[in-house]
């Protein structure tokens, strides 16, 4: 089985009010980072580099907290955990 349908499998509840991870200045992810570790270390694929420009999307999002490790340089991801009752359902099984 793929890593994809294995994600697949878990849910996920979007606090459409208070995204959990947020970019703390866009500018530094598109013109000073060369490197963009949070898009190749993501393991949900929530990053994305497309057209010179940093993406994210928060749904799917595993909670793992990769993307602030790996953001060492600049430290430019401001990551919570979600509100209760919100974020990632793991299915097991």
């Amino acid at each position: 089985m793929k890593v994809e349908e294995k994600l697949y499998q878990n849910r996920y509840r979007v606090d459409a009010d208070r995204a959990h991870i947020k970019i703390r200045s866009e500018e530094t992810c598109n013109s000073r980072c060369t490197t963009q570790q949070c898009v190749y270390c993501c393991p949900a694929g929530c990053w994305t580099f497309e057209q010179g420009k940093i993406g994210l999307m928060t749904d799917g999002c595993l909670e793992c907290g990769t993307c602030r490790v790996v953001c060492d340089q600049f430290a430019n991801v401001d990551w919570n955990y979600p509100r209760a009752g919100f974020g990632i359902l793991f299915k097991f099984g």
